[in-house]
Parts: C-alpha cells; sequence; structure tokens
C-alpha cells in the first residue's frame, strides 16, 4: 500500500512499525455543538483507511479522542448556564449517533480529555523538569518552542508574518509568540484541576500527545504510532504542537505518517460558521439516509476539497441505486466468496492512497458485467453466489451496500405509510390462504396504484416503492 504523506507531501510506501499491526490516532471532535460535514467528511475518510488496512490483513488498532474541556465549551456553558458535564455528554452522545448513522465503525479507543488528566499532568511535568516548558507569574506553563530545534519541521509553515503569529494566539506570559499553552492558570468561572503546578485545565494541543503516550504508543520505537490522520486545518498549529511536545517529552517521534482530508464547501464556499453556511450532519440525515450521505462523501478522494451540493447528491444515489438494484436481483441467494479479480481490482484502487475513483470504477464494472451475464444465464446459481459476496465485500471495505435491498428503496417513507402498506400485505396474505385470489389481487392492484411493488419470495412478500 502507498499513502499520501502530509509531511514528506508525496506518496510513499506504507510500512508499519511492527508486521501486520497498525496503530492509529485521528482527532476527534471537540464537544460543544453537533457534528457539521467537516466532522463527517474526516470520520468516513479514515473510517475507509481502517476498513482498508484491516482488510489488506492488518491488525488495526484505531483512537478518536474527545475533547471535552475547551474555551468553546466553557463559553457556552456560561452562556447557556447549563453545567459542561452536561452539554459535553450530549453532544459526545449526538455525534457517535450522527457518525453511526453514516456508517463509522466506532474506534477502538475513544479516550476524553477530562478522563485522562492524570496522563496530561504527567506530560507536562515532564515537559518543566527537562526545560522545554516554563511557566509565567500567572501560574499558565508554556511550551517553549525555541527548546525545540525541529518545531514547524511538519508543516513548515512557522514564518515571521503577522498573519502566522495572529493564529497562534499571541497572550501575555509568552517568551515568544509561537509559544502554546501546556496548562492554563485557573481563573474566574473557569473549569480547574489540580496539579503539581497549580490549579489550571490543559491547553487543548496537549491532549492528544498525553492520550497517545498513555494508551496507544509503541514504547520500544523511535515512532510512537504508525499514523496520525486528521482535517488539512489541523495540519498547523495542533499537529505541529503535537509533534514538538512528544519529541521533547519522551525524545520519539509522533507519528510514522501523517495523513489529512480535504476542507468540505458548500457552493464553493470553505464551511464555516463566520459564513453561516455551517451544515449539520443531524440536518443532512433528516433529508437524506446516512448510507447515501456515506456514498457521496466518499466519492471524492480524501484529500481534494469536497464541493457539497445536492445536485450532485443525487447523481451520487443513482449510482449506488444501480448495486442495490443488482442486490434486488439476487433477493435470498446465499453468498460464497468474491471473485478473486474483482477483490483484488478494489483492494488494488483503494492500497494506492485510497483512490476511490478507480475503486468506484471497479464496483461499476462488476455490476455492468454481473447484470449481463444474469441476463443471458439467469439460472447460474454460482455466479449468483459469488456476487452477492462481491457486495459482501464492498460493505466490509466501503461500508455501503449492506442494506437489505428491498428496504433501501423505502428509503424517505414515512414509519406511517410503511405501516398501511405492511398492513395491506398481511390482509392480502390471508386472503391468499382462504384462497380468495380475487381480494389478493385486489390489494395488489390497490398497491400498484399507489407505486408499490410487491414480489414474493420464499420468505415472504417484499416490497418497494417504485421510481
Amino acid at each position: 500500500m502507498v499513502i499520501f504523506d502530509s509531511v514528506k507531501k508525496r506518496k510513499v510506501p506504507f510500512e508499519p512499525i511492527n508486521d501486520n499491526e497498525v496503530r492509529i490516532y485521528v482527532c476527534g471532535p471537540t464537544v460543544y455543538d453537533d457534528a457539521h460535514l467537516g466532522h463527517a467528511r474526516s470520520a468516513i475518510a479514515f473510517d475507509l483507511l481502517k476498513r482498508t488496512l484491516k482488510a489488506l490483513g492488518y491488525r488495526v488498532r484505531f483512537a478518536r479522542n474527545i475533547t471535552d474541556i475547551d474555551d468553546k465549551i466553557i463559553k457556552k456553558s456560561l452562556e447557556t448556564k447549563e453545567p459542561i458535564g452536561s452539554i459535553t455528554k450530549r453532544y459526545t452522545e449526538h455525534y457517535l449517533k450522527d457518525m453511526a448513522a453514516l456508517g463509522v465503525e466506532k474506534a477502538d479507543l475513544a479516550p476524553k480529555a477530562t478522563e485522562s488528566m492524570e496522563e496530561i499532568v504527567k506530560m507536562v511535568a515532564k515537559l518543566l523538569e527537562n526545560g522545554c516548558a516554563y511557566q509565567d507569574e500567572e501560574g499558565t506553563v508554556w511550551f517553549d518552542t525555541s527548546k525545540d530545534r525541529e518545531y514547524c519541521s511538519l508543516s513548515h509553515r512557522c514564518t515571521d508574518e503577522e498573519e502566522s503569529i495572529s493564529r497562534i494566539e499571541h497572550e501575555k506570559g509568552k517568551r515568544h509568540p509561537r509559544d502554546f499553552a501546556l496548562w492554563k492558570a485557573c481563573k474566574k468561572d473557569d473549569v480547574c484541576y489540580d496539579s503539581p503546578f497549580g490549579r489550571g485545565r490543559p491547553g487543548w494541543h496537549i491532549e492528544c500527545s498525553a492520550m497517545i503516550e498513555a494508551y496507544l504508543a509503541y514504547k520500544d520505537s523511535q515512532y510512537a504510532i504508525d499514523i496520525h490522520g486528521g482535517g488539512a486545518d489541523l495540519f498547523f498549529p495542533h499537529h505541529e504542537n503535537e509533534a514538538a511536545q512528544t519529541r521533547c517529552a519522551t525524545h520519539r517521534r509522533l507519528a510514522k505518517y501523517w495523513m489529512h482530508n480535504g476542507f468540505v464547501n458548500i457552493d464553493g464556499e470553505k464551511m464555516s460558521k463566520s459564513l453561516g453556511n455551517s451544515f449539520y450532519v443531524k440536518d443532512a440525515l433528516k433529508v437524506y439516509e446516512g448510507e447515501i450521505l456515506r456514498f457521496y462523501l466518499l466519492s471524492t478522494h480524501y484529500r481534494i476539497d469536497f464541493n457539497f451540493n445536492e445536485e450532485d447528491l443525487l447523481s451520487s444515489k443513482k449510482r449506488l441505486d444501480k448495486l442495490y438494484r443488482l442486490k434486488k436481483r439476487l433477493y435470498g441467494v446465499k453468498p460464497s466468496v468474491p471473485e478473486e479479480k474483482f477483490k483484488r481490482a478494489l483492494l488494488e484502487a483503494l492500497s494506492d492512497d485510497l483512490n476511490i475513483s478507480v475503486a468506484l470504477a471497479v464496483i461499476d464494472e462488476m455490476v455492468t458485467t454481473a447484470n449481463e451475464h444474469l441476463d443471458a444465464n439467469p439460472k447460474d446459481r454460482n455466479f449468483k453466489k459469488s456476487v452477492v459476496a462481491n457486495i459482501e465485500s464492498i460493505f466490509e471495505i466501503l461500508g455501503i451496500g449492506g442494506k437489505d435491498a428491498y428496504e433501501y428503496f423505502r428509503i424517505g417513507m414515512s414509519e406511517e405509510q410503511i405501516e398501511q402498506i405492511e398492513e395491506l400485505i398481511k390482509k392480502r396474505n390471508e386472503a391468499k390462504k382462504r384462497k380468495d385470489f380475487k381480494e389478493a389481487d385486489a390489494i395488489r392492484d390497490e398497491l400498484a396504484r399507489v407505486g408499490i411493488q410487491l414480489m414474493d419470495t420464499p420468505d415472504g412478500t417484499v416490497w418497494e416503492k417504485a421510481e
């Protein structure tokens, strides 16, 4: 497999630290608000990476953190008078629910900042001890970037230009504009924890370094983990600062490879609350089913900025429909094993830095050739079984195609509509048992008039809404 390393700015062969084992850490949400499409894009991109590595035979240990103590969370608590624990619990649950709806597998580890305070304090103390950090008069502990000769070796974005400096809050107490807070001294209306260097709370960057060191890191390697991922907006300063902290505290590099996904744009503009065009996942899910959103967000290569618009989403759905129409054609067939040529081509595409365009083209070709073969050989049972296995492989690797084919085509119908249809089907089945075929046919015709197609199978009657 080859991946694009954000530091080297080119594709490189992926060689894990330990044979057949991969440890991945991806920066998760700050839980002060609901997840937006940027969160979804990142989660889906690294879910695809995890699934691909597992399909290639690697044992994957995947971590995504939850930032549940932060300036934004405290501000929201002060504004709303709602306890911080209540805010973070609610939005953590919302995030996990939204990601599950998008088919994102649960992380193996999901550490929270508030539950990792001992580990965070330990790393800050180590940095103070070895002279890579200092404490100001108010008690805030700062990372001294001048003590790290490799600072900015990741992003190469450190300059003395005003724009760069302004991004890294130039606060009182710093020795250098690039220095950043490891531990913020307790202030009025703040959330505070005890530590050997005074009451306070962690800065944003330290939590990831501390969590990786505590829960995921190799201790006998020059690298803590194999892959560190996140959105492109985190590369600097967040990931730069994480890497510096780990180098100075442990004398090891944080990650062997760095991967970043592109932004999400809406109608060509970078998604931003300041622009007023932030698009929450929960709102998108009210209109579009999760798998349809997942497929759409997967369809653009993870490193490319994604331009979200409804016209493209509907075109994407039609592409997914074709896969489900093939699956419906094979309804009730049990899988055997996937075609070796198909699965090899799919994994070869994804092994090229998750080349989704080629991967989807492989799937499109499989759907087309399968339909052509079934047209010519409708009773080829072995072929049918292998195609069903192909579809199962697609679900395993891409997280799409796993729904019941008939249920997929009911998406968008209300529960009340479904209940009414199910009740009519029940009456039809009862009529057939009484051998009242006239009534059974009348019910079928009634359903057909409102666009409902029935199919009687050995496992019962299935139905879908015709397009």
